[in-house]
């Protein structure tokens, strides 16, 4: 079978491979990027054969990661990477000085490297993935945790660190002493010139040829823009030997306060997904897999002593310079533990300078490619291990310390429903004590003021006694659980049998189980849905006081119907039966109203 005849076949190969792969690791909870890692290693020289040559992809694959830095770079402004500068420029110099020591330090006494080549695998394994580390946390959702924005300043910090790093190589080889000096002054202009090019560009060329696009109103003009400003910028900086993802984040950076930052980002992100995975693939294709069944205990051992060296240097940087708690610091570390695809740029370099033998940079490539794929399996064990814990804060003192003074209304649950009523009964100054079991929450609700929100679970007596529920004339409970919330409903009605209790209901069951206990239900999206509805019906025509009307009408039937159904909410069948004559009660009230409007009408 020809490997490399055709692109379609290529193309063809790598698509039937991520999409069998990737949603079979996504289903094995084990995520995209091990899905494309495991299709790149299947169908790479080492096992299928179907790709020949994993390096006639390497560089359209590497255009993920540069696409990755430009939407990283949108997303940013000059004014958050500044407000971001001690965690990029101060905890990311120091995870890389310390990381880039220790391992530099472990080739050289304990494996006999020889000094240059220990600095050159210091720095470079001390790097992390960038493309890895952001696709992990987004899967988890984590980029906006305090771990997750920790890891993108250290990420970013390295993409910088990369540059010096690359160009460091040659002169650690030995290479070009004769004229290092006049070679390095000319390429630093060079490099500052292309910075200069790209700047001034992206400032005061861009925005007039988005404006000039955007009048054309092409969708497909408008991605070929988007992306000649990515690959291009790329382009340049790759002329003068920086790397293309630094360049294509100097361009998303400089245009994350343009008035066309979202359409660029719509443009740009399908490219970047296929990119990425394609890149991934690569990387698996390039791994060279005999090593691992011919020397198993040499990888393996390496790729646990990557790890091991690694991730306790970044929780003692995330702890003590990123301010981080145990446990956002381990997951810091179990992110970022992993090698990265700078270090297979510098690793080659340095196998070409003469810094590696042909054996020892395969089996950094295959070290660096399997700390990657045993990361996911990492992160999961850990979520597994949190989940049979507690893991909730430390309490302080001061919001476990319930001080109420007769409040008339006490509130369970602080989160979205819970902070308006709180917000809007302080302002017409009716003291109130409100409870939640977050910390955060709470932290977050005393910040806007010295609210009296307080640690506590509802479902305790003796913290609804502490909070004076008895004094009180509403219970409103506003948490985001309905069991919760029907458990404390029927706690605060068997212990105080007057209290009037307001409660949130996620759908009609719950409203009934709530009635059951005589507490008024409240349907969370009932009346937002109703204004939707509301304002759909004026835009397809009809008056306000015509909209008005339907949505009035709607609410008196459906409260009607509510009530009917309580009376036989366990049996399904009459459920059912019952929703059906409403629909057609509904519909026949509706018809009713038109006519008698018309008739008013004439």
């Amino acid at each position: 079978m020809p490997h490399e005849g055709s692109l379609l076949q290529a193309a063809v190969v790598f698509l039937f491979a991520a999409v069998l792969a990737v949603p079979l690791a996504k289903r094995l909870q084990l995520g995209a990027v091990i899905g494309y890692l495991i299709a790149g290693v299947i169908i790479g020289p080492a096992v299928l054969g179907l790709i020949g040559n994993p390096q006639s992809v390497a560089h359209i694959s590497e255009l993920g990661v540069v696409l990755l830095l430009f939407i990283i770079g949108l997303e940013l402004s000059p004014k958050r990477l500044w407000v971001m500068r001690k965690s990029v420029f101060g905890v990311g110099l120091a995870q890389v000085l310390v990381t880039g020591v220790v391992i530099g330090a472990t080739a050289l006494f304990a494996f006999g490297q020889p000094l240059n080549t220990a600095v050159v695998l210091g720095l470079g394994l001390a790097l992390s993935s960038t493309a890895f580390g952001l696709q992990s946390l987004a899967e988890r959702k984590e980029l906006n945790a305090p771990h997750g924005r920790l890891a993108f300043a250290i990420l970013l910090f390295q993409d910088i660190a990369a540059i010096p790093l690359i160009a460091m190589v040659p002169l650690l080889a030995g290479a070009g002493h004769d004229a290092s000096s006049g070679n390095s002054l000319t390429h630093g202009l060079q490099v500052l010139g292309v910075i200069a090019i790209v700047v001034i560009g992206g400032r005061y060329l861009l925005r007039p040829v988005f404006r000039i696009v955007a009048r054309t109103k092409l969708q497909e003009v408008s991605t070929a823009t988007a992306l000649l400003v990515v690959i291009g910028t790329a382009w340049l900086m790759d002329l003068v030997g920086v790397s293309m993802a630094l360049g294509a984040f100097l361009a998303g950076l400089l245009l994350a306060d343009s008035e066309y930052r979202h359409e660029i980002e719509s443009q740009i992100e399908p490219f970047k997904g296929l990119l990425l995975g394609l890149f991934f693939i690569s990387v698996g294709m390039g791994a060279n897999i005999s090593l691992l069944f011919s020397t198993p205990v040499t990888v393996i051992g390496l790729t646990l002593l990557l790890i091991a060296l690694k991730l306790p240097l970044l929780f003692i940087v995330g702890r003590l310079a990123g301010g981080l708690g145990k446990q956002s610091a381990l997951r810091l570390g179990l992110v970022l533990a992993a090698g990265g695809e700078f270090a297979f740029v510098v690793f080659k370099i340095g196998r070409d300078q003469g810094l590696f033998e042909a054996r020892l940079y395969d089996l950094l490539v295959l070290t660096i490619t399997l700390s990657m794929a045993v990361t996911p399996l990492l992160l999961l064990a850990m979520a597994r291990w949190l989940k049979g814990k507690t893991v909730a804060r430390e309490v302080p003192e001061e919001y476990r310390d319930i001080e109420s003074d007769n409040p008339r209304v006490v509130i369970a649950g602080m989160g979205r429903m819970g902070q308006i009523v709180a917000r809007i009964l302080r302002a017409q100054n009716i003291s109130f004590v409100a409870l939640d079991t977050s910390v955060e929450t709470i932290e977050f609700t005393r910040s806007f003021g010295n609210a009296p929100v307080f640690y506590g679970d509802p479902l305790r007596p003796e913290i609804l006694r502490a909070a004076k529920v008895d004094q009180a004339e509403f219970f409103v409970i506003a948490t985001d659980d309905p069991d919760a919330n029907i458990k404390t409903a029927e706690l605060v009605r068997k212990l105080y049998p007057h209290m009037k209790i307001i409660a949130r209901a996620r759908n009609r069951q719950h409203v009934h189980r709530l009635m059951d206990v005589d507490a008024q239900a409240i349907r969370e999206t009932f009346y937002s849905s109703l204004e939707m509805t509301r304002r759909t019906l004026v835009g397809l025509g009809l008056s306000q006081a015509q909209a008005d009307a339907r949505i009035s009408r709607f609410k008196r039937h459906d409260e009607k119907v509510l009530n009917a159904q309580h009376l036989i909410y366990d049996d399904a069948v009459k459920v059912k039966q019952n929703a059906l004559e409403a629909r057609k009660e509904l519909a026949e009230l509706f018809e009713a109203d038109r006519l008698d409007e018309e008739a008013a009408k004439n």
